[in-house]
C-alpha cells in the first residue's frame, strides 16, 4: 500500500500512473482536490486504517471512493493472507455475500423493463410452489401454530425482505433445519437454486407477506425467478445483462481457478486477535468458491467481486442506469429502487432509514446520526463489506475486507466520518 508519510497529492499522481492501464477503459483516476476533497484530511482515513491493521483488528482492506464519477482515493490495507505475508492488493477479489442483493433486484427491474414481468406479480406465477405458503405463529405455551398466508408472496415483498421470509432461524426453525435450509451460505450445494427455493415454499414463513420486514432469502428467489423467466441461468444472465455490459469482469459466482491467487483470506476477529477461518467451513469460513460443486448461484450472498467492479455498478446506479455509454436501467427504474417502500412498517435495522428496492435508503439525517445525506442507498456484507451512493454529493464508497464475526469492530463508522469530514 501506498505509506502515508507521502504527501497525498504524490499518492494521487501514483494512482494515476498506476491505475490507468488496468482501467483505461472506464473510471478515471483524479487528485482529490480536483472534485473538492481534501488530501490533506484524507491522511486520517489512510491512519486510521493502518492503526486497525496493526493493532490485528484487521487483516487487510481495499477502500475506493468516487466523486463525480472519478477515484479520488484507492488504496489497499494490510494483508490479503497473513500466514503467507501476501500484501493486499487493489484489485484482490472479495467474498460480497449480500452485496449480491443489489445487483440481482437490479436484474429483476431489468425484467420488468423488457415486459417479462411486473413486480407487483405473485412469485406463483412463476414459481407454482408459491402460490399458497404458511406461516408459524408462535403460541403461548411456546410453540407454534402453522396458518394459511394471508394473502400470495409478490415480488416486490421479495425486493423489499416484507415477504415475511427470514433465513430459517424464526418460529418454526426446526422445520428449515430438517430441511436442511438455514443460513445465507449456497456454495458448498450441489442442486440449482431454483429446486432449493422451491422446497422453501413447503416451510412455514415467519411472518405474513406485507407486515413485517424480515430479511432472510428473498434475494435468493427473486435469482430463480430470474431463471424462469429468462431461461439462463442467474450466471449467465447476469453476466449478459450487467457484468459484461459494464466491464465487471471479475465479478463471478465461483471463481476461475486462474485467479484464485487473489482472493483474500477470511479471518475471524476474537479476544486474541485475529485468527484465520477453517477451510472451506462452509459460512464461517473461506467457503467452496474455488473448489466447490458450481451449481448453485445465489442471488442472496453468492457473488465475488472487486472495489473496481462494485464501484462501477453503484456509480451505473447513481448515473441513473447508465455507466460508459451502457444504458443498464432506465432513470425511473433507479429511482423507484432507491426510495423507501416500507409504507409504515418497522425497519429495525437503521434509525431514519427505509428500505427500497435491494437497497436500505436514508431518509431523516437527524435521526440516521451519522454523517451522510438524504437519499443514500446502502447495504453490506456478512463478510463485513460494505458500501454506500450519496447522490446529493455525487459520490460512491465501497469497503472490502474479510472478517466474519467482526465484533465489536467500529471501522464502518469510522469510515464514513472519516470520508465526510475530507470534503471540502
Amino acid at each position: 500500500m501506498y505509506k502515508t508519510f507521502l504527501p497525498r497529492i504524490l499518492i494521487a499522481a501514483l494512482f494515476l500512473f498506476q491505475f490507468s492501464f488496468a482501467h483505461s477503459q472506464d473510471l478515471t483516476y483524479v487528485i482529490p482536490e480536483e472534485v473538492n476533497v481534501s488530501s490533506e484530511r484524507l491522511e486520517y482515513l489512510s491512519n486510521t486504517f493502518e492503526e486497525y491493521v496493526n493493532q490485528e483488528k484487521l487483516p487487510g482492506a481495499v477502500i475506493m471512493l468516487l466523486k463525480d464519477g472519478k477515484v479520488f482515493y484507492h488504496e489497499s490495507f494490510g494483508k490479503k493472507n497473513i500466514a503467507a505475508n501476501k500484501d493486499m492488493e487493489g484489485d484482490d477479489i472479495f467474498r460480497i455475500a449480500s452485496q449480491t442483493k443489489a445487483i440481482v433486484s437490479a436484474g429483476i427491474m431489468i425484467l420488468q423493463e423488457e415486459g417479462k414481468l411486473l413486480i407487483h406479480d405473485a412469485v406463483g406465477k412463476y414459481i407454482p410452489e408459491y402460490n399458497k405458503t404458511t406461516v408459524a405463529e408462535a403460541s403461548t405455551d411456546g410453540q407454534y401454530n402453522i396458518v394459511d398466508a394471508k394473502r400470495k408472496i409478490t415480488i416486490r415483498d421479495l425486493l423489499t425482505h416484507t415477504a415475511g421470509i427470514g433465513y430459517g432461524y424464526g418460529v418454526a426453525k426446526d422445520l428449515w433445519e430438517k430441511a436442511g435450509i438455514q443460513g445465507w451460505y449456497f456454495a458448498d450445494r450441489k442442486e440449482p437454486i431454483l429446486e432449493t427455493v422451491k422446497r422453501m415454499a413447503s416451510l412455514p414463513m415467519d411472518a405474513h407477506p406485507g407486515e413485517k420486514f424480515v430479511y432472510g432469502y428473498n434475494t435468493d428467489i427473486l435469482g430463480a425467478v430470474i431463471e424462469v423467466v429468462s431461461g439462463q441461468s442467474l450466471d449467465e444472465f447476469l453476466s449478459e445483462k450487467i457484468l459484461h455490459p459494464l466491464g465487471m469482469k471479475d465479478s463471478h459466482f465461483y471463481l476461475p481457478k486462474s485467479k484464485a491467487h487473489r482472493l483474500t483470506t477470511v479471518y475471524s476477529l476474537t479476544d486474541n486477535g485475529l485468527i484465520e477461518s477453517p477451510n472451506p467451513g462452509q459460512m464461517n469460513g473461506q467457503g467452496m468458491y474455488v473448489e466447490g460443486p458450481r451449481m448453485s448461484y445465489s442471488g442472496g450472498a453468492g457473488l465475488l467481486s472487486t472495489a473496481h467492479d462494485y464501484a462501477v455498478f453503484l456509480q451505473m446506479m447513481l448515473n441513473g442506469g447508465s455507466y460508459n455509454h451502457q444504458r443498464i436501467l432506465s432513470r425511473k427504474s433507479v429511482e423507484l429502487m432507491t426510495v423507501d417502500h416500507l409504507d409504515g412498517i418497522e425497519y429495525h435495522s437503521r434509525k431514519g432509514s427505509g428500505f427500497g428496492l435491494g437497497f436500505s435508503v436514508v431518509k431523516d439525517l437527524g435521526r440516521f446520526g451519522k454523517p451522510a445525506s438524504v437519499g443514500e442507498f446502502t447495504w453490506g456484507g456478512a463478510y463485513h463489506s460494505t458500501y454506500w451512493a450519496d447522490p446529493q454529493e455525487n459520490m460512491v464508497v465501497v469497503y472490502f475486507t474479510q472478517v466474519r464475526p467482526a465484533r465489536g469492530l467500529d471501522d464502518h463508522d469510522k469510515l464514513r466520518t472519516l470520508v465526510y469530514q475530507a470534503l471540502k
